[in-house]
């Protein structure tokens, strides 16, 4: 079988969809708005790269707080702009509500380990065990019968 070379027409070629697969072929849907060289499928899939982009630009770790309020506010911005559905952007605050809770844990347990490791007890003073012993002097206490005599006072005068 002999392959026939594809006859390339200027105006089919144009209103084409202009997305090429992993192995080179070309999306054969047509485009219906010719500004935007994509069908309607691969434009959305494009605004969702450029907006995934857009959100993350800068941002590799979400290990502090600082990059995570830097998250919300892009966030935010491209919810204001209806770029991103209310839906997702719900989702995705909450993902990053989750994440802020860890950074505090993750905080949390690292100040305490640091605190931990952070004790030399090596060159601390000792108590000193061999000291006499000192007599207490403690407070007068009355004894029961004084204290049930003082009730019984206290409950006859009014």
């Amino acid at each position: 079988m002999i392959q026939q070379p594809e006859i390339c027409n200027s105006a089919t070629n144009a209103s084409r969809c202009q997305f090429r697969f992993s192995n080179r072929k070309r999306c054969r849907t047509s485009i219906f708005d010719p500004s935007v060289p994509f069908c309607a499928h691969h434009a959305k899939l494009q605004r969702i790269e450029a907006t995934a982009t857009e959100l993350t630009i800068n941002l590799t770790e979400f290990k502090s707080a600082a990059a995570l309020n830097d998250f919300l506010s892009r966030l935010l911005l491209l919810l204001a702009q209806n770029k991103i559905s209310p839906r997702r952007a719900a989702v995705l605050a909450y993902i990053t509500n989750q994440l802020l809770r860890t950074v505090t844990v993750i905080q949390h347990e690292s100040a305490q380990a640091a605190e931990v490791e952070g004790i030399d007890m090596t060159g601390a003073p000792r108590p000193i065990r061999n000291l006499p012993k000192q007599d207490v002097v403690r407070p007068y206490a009355p004894d029961q019968y004084q204290y049930s005599q003082f009730l019984a006072s206290r409950r006859r005068e009014p």
